[in-house]
């Protein structure tokens, strides 16, 4: 069996994938393929690919996140995001492997109300995605069969992330300050694991390989202020004490954060459901799931972690 190579498993996304194709998946681990090391990842590829037999696709969930942190990280930045997976794509183009690529509503400026369209221009405002860019034009040049799958908002039920940070914070605080003039598409990382097989699958039938960006975010959208507030509603609806009692809607500039955050991060996917013909779930039904799994019920909910 053509197993497909996860790249950064201990991820949201990654963990996702992970969980989601069972013993179809290899996971190499940071001593089989340390990302840091880009000249050193073809080497690593072709002792992973002696040991397991050419995979049937690679893709890449691993990333630079700590978005703050790139603004004075930004060649470590520009290693794990951009050089790395520049150097998978050209791995995966001379042996003939798909591979795909997780990139961010940030290459873009976040100027206007629009959805994002692939085909606009790009303006990154922060370190960490003029990294991200740099990384998609790299796989875009590499002559590789990619998928490049833009996303927003990422979260999931373990680790550190906006959901989780708002359960923890609502049961120590009686009021809340949430930015409510950034705008975009919250995306349950389960759920786009899931999409990201279908169009996988799809992709590698398709002649030609259907290679290009695309959006793959849930449908609808919605602020970080009133995700908040949903977060809270589903919370008191299972049951869950909380000490919040009021969530103030603050404007980004009085949340002041040492990267510029977009203020629009709405994206199209109309490219991605015409070219798949993919259902993809309202954000409203990833964050239900995320809830059940946090394990909240009416009888209250066990300790996050």
């Amino acid at each position: 069996m053509n197993r497909i190579w996860i790249v950064g498993r201990s991820g949201q996304i990654g963990g996702a994938l992970v969980r989601l194709l069972g013993e179809q998946a290899l996971a190499p681990s940071l001593q089989q393929l340390d990302l840091s090391l880009p000249d050193r990842i073809s080497e690593s590829l072709d002792r992973l690919e002696a040991d397991n037999g050419v995979p049937a696709a690679i893709i890449n969930a691993a990333a630079y996140t700590q978005v703050d942190r790139a603004e004075t990280n930004e060649a470590t930045a520009d290693t794990i995001n951009a050089l790395a997976p520049g150097a998978i794509a050209t791995w995966c183009r001379r042996h003939e492997v798909p591979f795909v690529h997780y990139s961010t509503d940030y290459v873009y400026s976040g100027q206007g109300s629009a959805p994002w369209r692939e085909d606009d221009p790009t303006g990154p405002l922060s370190a960490y995605g003029r990294s991200k860019l740099k990384g998609d034009r790299l796989v875009e040049s590499s002559g590789a069969r990619y998928l490049i799958l833009r996303t927003s908002w990422v979260y999931d039920a373990e680790g550190r992330n906006f959901v989780n940070t708002m359960l923890s914070l609502g049961r120590s605080r009686d009021t809340l300050r949430v930015v409510a003039d950034q705008v975009g598409t919250p995306s349950y990382a389960p759920h786009l694991a899931r999409l990201t097989r279908e169009i996988l699958h799809k992709a590698m039938r398709m002649e030609p390989f259907p290679a290009g960006v695309y959006h793959l975010a849930p449908e609808g959208e919605t602020s970080w202020h009133l995700f908040a507030e949903e977060i809270f509603s589903i919370a008191r609806r299972r049951g869950l004490e909380l000490n919040v009692r009021r969530v103030d809607p603050i404007p980004t500039a009085e949340y002041p954060t040492p990267a510029r955050r977009p203020l629009n991060s709405r994206l199209d996917k109309t490219r991605l459901r015409t070219t798949f013909d993919v259902k993809l779930p309202t954000w409203q039904d990833g964050l239900n799931e995320c809830m059940e799994q946090i394990g909240i019920r009416s009888e209250g909910a066990r300790p996050l972690t």
